[in-house]
């Protein structure tokens, strides 16, 4: 049976609900959408916030021949099927592929898809949860525009829960409203699944069905979000067995390694930083350890350098030093840099004091005039 989230899921983009400064008249997506621009991009924005709609949205805009993959059970030979399937260009359609989660493609599958974008045989639109600049090749990112989408509002969900023509009574709705989070996704998926179960929908059996075992772990919802939140506060507090019970739960639901592993090397630099330098290592080489051997075994590395996180000393200190600065940087915008410490590569450079006086391990201060005596690392 469809899932309700599918069968209302809007046609047009009159019928998108959200998302209104790429939508929005006037806004890039509308007015490509609109003009049957063709193009490749990558839609990053967090679970149920539209993207796979979108993707259909400017497909049948198109008139294009539409495939969806998900990277998580999809490779090389579903791109080769796709390619090689006569139809489309010979009636002059392009072919849009749809990649569900895009970071799960690995280094290889990109490099395999690279030529097939580039030529124009395939238009390719991903969708992703994690931020493109890392998780995608640079080849294929520079070949592709990257739309940010926002969390559904209260507003927006508000207007989506209406679609699903169930009576909700209003401390439910706004119960399900803040459970979700701005995901319409799991919000539509509640309804549906405590309609089912229960006959109605109120805020008891809406809470009933969200203890209910009928719905388990999804690695695109909410409960993969709570999970990880756990998982890196508990690191942070210094509670090795909370981290660890968590890091249980992901990897039975079958989360993907890299994906904590990634969290972890974040971690590493964020919470702990100066405290304990080797923690980077240590976080670098278990994310290298899920890399090359991947589970069931890289599970005791995973244990590992969580255990390892949780107990090292905790400091912040580089990473608010770091943010304090660029907040001047955006304030003050590109400030002289001072004269001694420019690169002289040339004589003209020379000739205008390019470096003059520069001496190694000097004690006055480098930054711009304007920030001299400011103290980012305190």
């Amino acid at each position: 049976m469809e899932p309700l989230a599918s069968k209302i899921r809007p046609k047009t983009l009159g019928d998108f609900v959200g998302q209104q400064h790429l939508v929005g008249e006037g806004k890039p997506l509308r007015e490509a959408t609109e003009a049957k621009h063709l193009f490749s991009f990558i839609l990053w924005g967090p679970p149920g916030s539209g993207k796979t709609t979108l993707a259909r949205i400017y497909a049948n805009a198109l008139e294009a021949e539409f495939h969806e993959l998900s990277a998580v059970d999809s490779g090389k030979d579903d791109i080769k099927a796709i390619v090689g399937k006569r139809g489309a260009l010979q009636f002059g359609k392009p072919k849009v592929l749809f990649i569900d989660e895009i970071h799960r493609f690995n280094k290889a599958q990109q490099d395999f898809l690279l030529p097939y974008v580039e030529s124009g045989q395939l238009t390719l639109i991903g969708a992703t949860t994690e931020n493109p600049s890392f998780e995608v090749i640079p080849a294929l990112l520079s070949r592709c525009r990257v739309f940010v989408l926002n969390e559904h509002t209260p507003e927006d969900m508000e207007v989506i829960l209406k679609h699903t023509k169930f009576k909700i009574p209003k401390d439910a709705k706004e119960w399900l409203i803040e459970l979700s989070a701005g995901d319409a996704r799991q919000a539509i998926t509640v309804l549906e699944n405590t309609h089912s179960l229960y006959g109605k929908i109120s805020l008891e059996t809406l809470k009933e069905t969200i203890q209910s075992k009928h719905l388990r772990y999804d690695k695109k919802g909410d409960e993969h979000y709570n999970t990880i939140s756990a998982f890196i506060k508990s690191m942070r507090a210094g509670q090795g067995d909370a981290a660890l019970y968590y890091l249980a739960r992901m990897v039975d639901a079958g989360e993907d390694p890299l994906f904590i592993a990634r969290r972890m090397v974040i971690f590493a630099s964020e919470d702990i930083g100066l405290a304990q330098p080797t923690a980077l290592v240590v976080a670098n080489e278990v994310f290298r350890a899920c890399e090359t051997i991947g589970y069931p075994e890289c599970t005791i590395n995973l244990a590992h350098g969580v255990a390892y996180l949780a107990e090292s000393k905790k400091s912040r200190k580089s990473y608010d030093a770091y943010f304090a600065a660029l907040d001047d940087v955006k304030k003050y915008g590109n400030l002289p840099i001072p004269m001694k410490i420019r690169n002289a590569p040339t004589k003209l450079m020379k000739d205008l004091n390019y470096g003059k006086d520069y001496k190694a391990y000097d004690k006055e201060s480098y930054l711009p005039e304007k920030l001299k005596g400011k103290k980012y690392l305190k």
